[in-house]
């Protein structure tokens, strides 16, 4: 039996239409059991999965899983909550966004998976690219990989106008270089959202994605 019913999916399209305080506080409680409860037992299988291939994954639940509730605070969206639950597995959870994690959110629109690192600092980053200047075969591997290329089609990032002369040669050679961040994107069908199957579906995706995590870690150790 999977964790999710059709519960689950019809509780987020009804949110899509009424995506405002009044209609959430009257459906919390359903929210508490057929959405956070859920959500909360199938991220601690996911992370019982990973953390038998990565013992570095040592979290809890509570330190993979986002809030629904979405800051509004710089946005012209005022809607207070999102559509879909999120968590990201990695050694550092959530509060880690400098670290590479698999990172899913499961909602209306179905499943979204990324994987990679989204947010790196400047020494951070000066780090990853000199680690793909000295590793330029390696990553050619891991981006031309018929499993990978399958899953996720190519490694993801906005790319900086200006790069240091020092890289500019070898961003000639591999554009991602040029990339201020690093990271693979893939989508479910929200059918497969009550499949009985789908933390080992995810896991499919967890290990498509484990070369190019492993490079991102090596890059910033």
């Amino acid at each position: 039996m999977g964790h999710f019913s059709s519960d689950y999916i019809a509780f987020f399209e009804e949110l899509s239409k009424y995506n405002h305080k009044t209609w959430f506080d009257q459906n919390r409680k359903r929210f508490e059991q057929i959405v956070k409860n859920p959500f909360y037992a199938f991220v601690e299988e996911m992370i019982v999965r990973i953390y038998s291939d990565d013992s570095d994954v040592l979290i809890s639940p509570e330190e993979a899983i986002f809030r629904i509730f979405r800051d509004v605070r710089f946005s012209k969206d005022k809607t207070p909550y999102k559509t879909h639950m999120s968590a990201i597995i990695s050694p550092g959870g959530r509060k880690a966004k400098n670290r590479p994690g698999f990172y899913f959110q499961i909602g209306a629109a179905g499943i979204k998976i990324y994987s990679g690192v989204y947010e790196l600092d400047k020494a951070r980053l000066e780090r990853t690219r000199r680690y793909m200047v000295n590793h330029l075969k390696q990553l050619e591997k891991i981006i031309n990989n018929n499993e990978f290329t399958k899953l996720f089609g190519e490694i993801l990032g906005e790319k900086h106008k200006r790069i240091p002369p020092e890289f500019q040669d070898a961003v000639d050679k591999q554009p991602l270089i040029a990339n201020k961040v690093f990271y693979v994107t893939a989508d479910m069908d929200k059918s497969t959202i009550t499949n009985p199957a789908l933390s080992e579906l995810m896991m499919k995706y967890y290990f498509g994605a484990k070369p190019l995590l492993q490079f991102l870690n090596h890059a910033l150790e």
